[in-house]
């Protein structure tokens, strides 16, 4: 459906006028960055559910150029997750 770093519409636009969104961190709660004003929000995941209405542009196919607010995939944390038992 949608994964981080994907460009996104929701169904009411923002105070500044854009309707696309950045999906910064998924979870429990989703982090979106507005791409008009770089203005960031965490909404917990079923009220995202309800106010997302599709995917404009996958993670893969964004073009960085155009974009003045977007947050390429090597600037996104990644959750921590434990690789081998070296790391207990």
């Amino acid at each position: 459906m949608f994964n981080l770093g994907d460009l996104i519409t929701m169904k009411k636009p923002h105070a500044c006028g854009v309707n696309r969104w950045e999906i910064i961190r998924l979870g429990a709660d989703i982090k979106i960055k507005c791409m008009g004003c770089g203005h960031i929000v965490m909404i917990p995941r079923a009220e995202f559910n309800k106010k997302f209405k599709k995917v404009a542009t996958k993670a893969a196919d964004v073009d960085y150029s155009n974009e003045e607010f977007y947050l390429k995939q090597d600037h996104i944390m990644k959750p921590n997750t434990i690789n081998n038992e070296e790391d207990l």
